[in-house]
């Protein structure tokens, strides 16, 4: 399967907003002092919860930005190539 330029450039940008977005997320999440994070110095449900979501935010944004990154590699082989 062969990735457009604009697609290529959408998947890897999606991959690096979703790093920024959830990093920024985490950090907020572990200073929270609202008391949904932690009661009493103990992580909640919600903490763990969110903290997953992370996680697996972090994978896919991983995953989907490679897919961007290879995209975006193999156009300029082919066009170095051609």
């Amino acid at each position: 399967m062969k990735l457009s330029r604009p697609v290529s450039w959408f998947l890897l940008a999606f991959g690096v907003w979703s790093w920024v977005i959830w990093i920024t997320f985490v950090k907020n999440l572990v200073k929270d002092g609202s008391g949904l994070a932690f009661e009493n110095g103990d992580p909640t449900a919600y903490f763990w919860v969110h903290l997953l979501l992370a996680v697996v935010s972090f994978v896919w944004g991983t995953v989907i930005g490679g897919i961007g990154l290879r995209g975006l590699r193999a156009l300029s082989r082919t066009s170095r190539t051609s």
